[in-house]
Parts: C-alpha cells; structure tokens; sequence
C-alpha cells in the first residue's frame, strides 16, 4: 500500500516537474525591478549656456541660411532681370484680364475670347495714351507762356521772406545748370544712347510678357498641373498643389485690389486739379495712376510734380490746394480703399509694408519697389497654407 500510495504521488511530482504547471493551479508572475538610474554624464559647455542663447544661436543660423538663399535667387532673378520683369507683367495682365476672359468663354471659344480680352485692352491703353498726347498737344503753347510766367513768380517769391535770393544769385544758378549742360554734353548723349538700349529691352519685356499671358489666359490652369506632377514627388503635389493656388488667390487679389486703389486715386486727383485748374491735368492723373502701384511712396511723388507743376503755371496758392488734395487723398487711401479694397489679399502691417519696399528699391530699383510687396504678400499666403497643413 505505502508503494501503491507513492507511486502516484511521485507521479504527480514527475508530472510537476515535466511539464511546470499543473491543472488547475496559478500561472507564476514574475516581477522585474526598475533599473537603477544611469549617472547623467556631465554637462558640457553647451548646455551650460544660457537658455535664451541657445535659442537665439540656434534661430540665427536658420535665418543667415534663409537670407542667403534669398540672396541666391534675387542674384540669380537679379541675372535674368528681363525674362523675371517680362514673367511679372504676364502674372499681372492674367489676374486682371482672366475674369472678362472666362466671361467672353461662356459665349465664345477660349482662344477667341483671350484674343478679345487683350486686343481690347491694348485698344484701351492706346487710345489712353493718345488721349493725353492730343491733350498735351493742345495746351503746349498755352503752357509754355504759363510756365515761362510761373518761372518769374517763383524767383519773385524766392526773393522775398525768408528766402531773400538776390537776382545775381538766381542768374548765377542758371549761368551753372547751362554750364553744366554744355561741358556735360557727351556724357548726356552717352546716356541718353543708354537709355534708348532700355527702350529696345523694354520693348522686348513687353512682347515676352504679352507672349506669356496668351498662354497663361489660355491654360494657365495646364501649365501649373504639368510644373505639380512633374516637377514634384508624389506625396507633396497635394500641400504645394494648395500652397500654389493660394499664392495665386493672394497675387490675383492684390493687384486687382491696387488697380483699384490706384484707379480711385487717380480719379480723386483728376477731379482736384481740374477743379484748381492745374495745367496737364490729364497726364498728372495717369501719372498719378502708374505711381500708385508704388505703396505708400509712389502717390506722394506724383503729387509732389503736381505741386512744382501748380506752382509753376498757377502760382503758391494753387500749389497749397496741392499739397491739401495730397493729404486728403493719402488720409482716403490708408483708412478707407485700402482696407476696403484689400480684404480679399493678404493685409500687412504698413511697418512691412515700409521695409520691404525699401528693401526692393535697394535690390533692384524701381521695379523691386514695386515687386516687394505683392512678393512678400504671396510668401506670407504660402507660409500661412503650410503651417495649417497637418504634419
């Protein structure tokens, strides 16, 4: 009996140790202790560092690497000034000829209807231009006796308080600019040789821009998904394809936005010279028209040669309205068109405003104060997609 009573129980012991667990019992748990903690290696000079520092070195080295690709593409568009100006002109006429042309697309085939749009346009700028030519025309020689008069008022007026230039001191400035002249003469025929080689290139400008916008009214739509499918890797075409049509959205808006501030200038203008009866009343509005495209500087020169222009022909206090009329229309401009007409493009503080357009007219002249800021409005469209888009 004992070996009967055994043998099973060393059975089951047998059983235990072959196979670990028995059924019906408990599985064992095991428990692992945490890892005792690893010594921090010392800090090093680095991390010693004031916090802010780190932030700022580490902030300044993306923005020197930043500012020189910037400069790297402004050289290179800087190499290429033409066909970049050319391009600009092209995006500029399609934003603001593409909503009469898919107008005239509903009635007519789309090549005849971008055929309209810019034929009719150009009709329009011509006639424009022969307008003020034929009013110039007219009053040449009623303004040449009116300025020759105003030129007398004003060295009358600059020989009074507080001025008091003798007329020894007026002649002798005169007697120096036709010195000037005379012994400057082959340098100014150098220059103004220069200035027709700028014609022909401008000429040429404006053939490559009109070239570009038929294409760009025609299919600009084609042209953007060939550069996204081509050009880029799968996975990004849906951001950039995004970021694409938002820089155009905000490109379109505020050059219609300032053709239209700038139509409304030159209207206010038009009607305060012809009610002061300023001479080239016509002209000084067009002018007045084309400077506006300037932000912030271009309709204060322009109504500054319409101050020295009222001065001449209509005496100092037509000139003062002038200056009146150029407060009134700046204080229209910044409080009411440019918030009303421009809700639709991207709105910059004026401090940007500013600075990029001093920084464009440092770059590249005239033409890179009048890129800056439709440029920077667009980066700013492009960064703002972006950084909505989810990671």
């Amino acid at each position: 009996m004992e070996g009967d009573a055994g043998g099973p129980a060393a059975a089951r012991a047998g059983r235990r140790r072959a196979g670990g667990v028995v059924l019906g019992s408990r599985p064992a748990y095991s428990v692992r202790l945490p890892a005792p903690p690893r010594p921090e290696p010392p800090a090093g000079p680095a991390e010693r560092t004031v916090p802010w520092l780190r932030v700022a070195a580490a902030y300044s080295w993306r923005l020197i690497l930043v500012g020189s690709v910037v400069y790297g593409v402004f050289s290179v568009l800087g190499s290429f000034q033409l066909i970049a100006v050319a391009l600009f002109l092209a995006l500029v006429v399609t934003s603001v000829l593409r909503p009469p042309t898919d107008l005239l697309a509903r009635l007519l085939p789309r090549p005849l209807s971008v055929a309209v749009a810019l034929v009719g346009s150009l009709l329009l700028l011509l006639a424009l231009l022969a307008l003020v030519g034929s009013s110039v025309a007219s009053e040449s020689a009623q303004l040449e006796g009116e300025f020759r008069g105003g030129v007398h008022r004003i060295e009358e007026w600059l020989q009074q308080p507080p001025f008091r230039l003798g007329p020894g001191a007026l002649s002798a400035l005169q007697h120096q600019v036709a010195h000037y002249v005379s012994t400057h003469r082959a340098s100014l025929l150098s220059s103004a040789v220069d200035e027709l080689g700028r014609v022909v290139e401008l000429v040429t400008g404006g053939a490559l821009a009109l070239f570009a916008s038929v294409f760009f009214l025609h299919s600009g739509e084609h042209l953007w998904s060939w550069v996204r499918d081509r050009l880029l890797p799968s996975g990004a075409r849906p951001v950039w394809d995004r970021a694409g049509r938002a820089a155009w959205r905000t490109f379109a808006g505020y050059t219609r936005g300032i053709i239209i501030v700038a139509a409304t200038n030159a209207v206010l203008v038009g009607v305060g010279l012809l009610v002061l009866r300023v001479p080239l009343a016509l002209p000084l509005t067009l002018l007045e028209f084309f400077a506006a495209f300037v932000p912030l500087v271009g309709s204060p020169v322009a109504l500054g040669v319409a101050t020295i222009v009222a001065l001449a022909g209509r005496g100092p206090l037509t000139a003062v309205g002038v200056l009146v009329l150029i407060v009134v229309i700046g204080q229209v401009e910044g409080h009411v068109l440019h918030p009303l007409v421009m809700s639709w493009a991207v709105r910059l503080h004026p401090l940007v405003v500013a600075v990029s357009v001093i920084a464009g007219s440092i770059v590249a002249g005239v033409i890179g104060a009048v890129v800056a800021v439709p440029l920077v409005s667009v980066v700013w469209a492009v960064l703002n997609v972006l950084r909505a888009m989810p990671p």
